[in-house]
């Protein structure tokens, strides 16, 4: 390995290339900083090349498959086969269309992008590998944005099982060359769920094995029972309380003494995050047992360091680490930073869930009302054949929306007007007398808060 001699000097480095680390680049960038991003994996980070966006093509193609498949009380009939090697090309195609963008971005901003692999070497300088040859580089401040990776079970080893089968994590199921006949899916939370109902749609056999008592145990009940009664009429077979204990031939052993038929395991069981991967500890920056790094309210983990999205304490999601970038920017740059506002939470379930606020069972606790909306009142539902969902409101004694929580078709849409709603603390009155489109998902926010006034439309009380 060639180790260069001479450092090279910018104001503003950033590790990572994902949601945090390209969003806090080009905000740096435009405010006038010149800025180095380094990242040795694509542009775009786990998020846009081997996490949400591909998952979510997936999702949005297995479920065209399964709508097409099984419509025929609407007139639709025939027979729909996947061919995941197309299937591939598309989920490579979008991934590497935004990728370009991203590159483009920061191309246009000024940003120096270096494909390399970042470690402390000081409190103030890093060191990064590029292939063969080290360069080195100081910097005025630093922002690390590394992300997290998928927890691994030691019982479950990633790659091939004995006699027959393979185990894989979310990345390698986004891999698959082909829909396997029967997928055991080890962990019920969001993750586990988005994958094994898409896996479910595009034909495979698919069990989920959970050790908590229920499904996605941290979703309000009674959106919960909606996802898992659709789970059902899917025929995804689900084991709760129960522990995978290892691997067979084509299958998984479980604490029940059940083998449950697996060409495919898929091991979900919630990510780790990569604070063990650029030498943080160089620094003075704290990291608890669990890898979270420790942060003040500017995302500030030692003096002119600072960590971002899933390094740090919080919901292991896009738009929160794109938002940790911007104030930790406006934190360097001297300005005064925004308090950090509420985080909507989004499942790609089979129906989406969406949680903004304050949640019911806080509600409950504090005597705030819940006012609930089915969505089988809602025309635009009913047009989807998805009247089983429905939209919750939480309200204060005074009427001013504190929480917006549903699950339905499409729902994943609603969330940025939940989420303003919430922050500008909306009147009930603001929403029910906002007119929305008809028809339209949204008008369940403005029938939601009709109900909140004691003056419900589409249901009586």
């Amino acid at each position: 390995m060639v180790v260069g001699e001479l450092a090279t000097r910018t104001e503003l480095a950033i590790i990572g290339s994902g949601p945090g680390g390209y969003v806090g680049a080009l905000r740096a960038a435009d405010a006038g900083l010149d800025v180095t991003l380094i990242d040795p994996a694509p542009l775009g980070g786990t998020c846009l090349n081997v996490g949400c966006i591909p998952s979510k093509a997936l999702i949005e193609v297995a479920d065209l498959r399964h709508r097409a498949a099984t419509s025929e009380n609407l007139g639709l009939s025939g027979r729909l086969d996947v061919d995941m090697s197309v299937l591939q090309e598309h989920l490579q195609s979008v991934t590497s269309g935004l990728r370009q963008g991203v590159a483009g971005l920061l191309a246009s901003a000024g940003v120096t992008v270096i494909a390399g692999r970042a470690n402390f070497a000081r409190h103030d300088r890093l060191s990064i590998e590029i292939g063969d040859a080290v360069q080195h580089l100081e910097f005025d401040d630093v922002i690390v944005a590394t992300g997290s990776r998928p927890l691994a079970l030691e019982a479950f080893p990633l790659g091939p099982v004995k006699g027959g089968g393979t185990i894989v994590n979310s990345t390698g199921a986004l891999a698959l060359a082909q829909v396997p006949d029967s997928m055991a899916v080890i962990g019920g939370g969001y993750i586990g769920i988005e994958l094994g109902t898409a896996f479910a749609k595009l034909g495979s056999a698919v069990t989920v094995i959970e050790t908590e008592a229920t499904l996605l145990s941290s979703v309000p009940q009674r959106l919960r029972r909606v996802v898992e009664g659709r789970l059902e009429r899917l025929g995804v077979q689900v084991r709760t309380g129960t522990t995978a204990t290892g691997p067979g031939p084509h299958a998984v052993m479980t604490s029940t003494g059940e083998r449950v038929d697996a060409q495919v395991t898929l091991v979900a069981v919630g990510r780790r995050p990569n604070s063990d991967t650029c030498s943080l500890d160089v620094t003075s920056a704290q990291i608890d047992p669990q890898g979270f790094v420790t942060v003040d309210d500017a995302h500030r983990a030692a003096p002119h360091v600072y960590a971002i999205g899933d390094l740090t304490r919080g919901p292991a999601l896009a738009h929160r680490a794109s938002a940790d970038a911007e104030r930790a920017v406006e934190a360097l740059l001297g300005h005064a930073t925004v308090p950090s506002g509420v985080i909507p939470e989004v499942i790609f379930s089979d129906p989406e869930i969406i949680s903004v606020g304050v949640t019911p069972r806080e509600a409950k606790a504090q005597k705030w009302q819940v006012h609930r909306f089915p969505h089988g009142a809602s025309a635009r539902a009913l047009t989807m054949s998805a009247g089983d969902g429905l939209t919750l409101l939480v309200t204060d004694p005074a009427g001013t929306v504190q929480g917006v929580h549903a699950v339905g078709a499409h729902v994943s849409e609603l969330a940025g007007e939940a989420c303003l709603a919430v922050e500008m603390a909306a009147h009930i009155d603001d929403l029910a007398f906002t007119i929305h489109p008809h028809p339209t998902m949204s008008e369940t926010f403005a029938e939601a808060a009709s109900l909140a006034r004691g003056l419900p439309l589409h249901v009586r009380k």
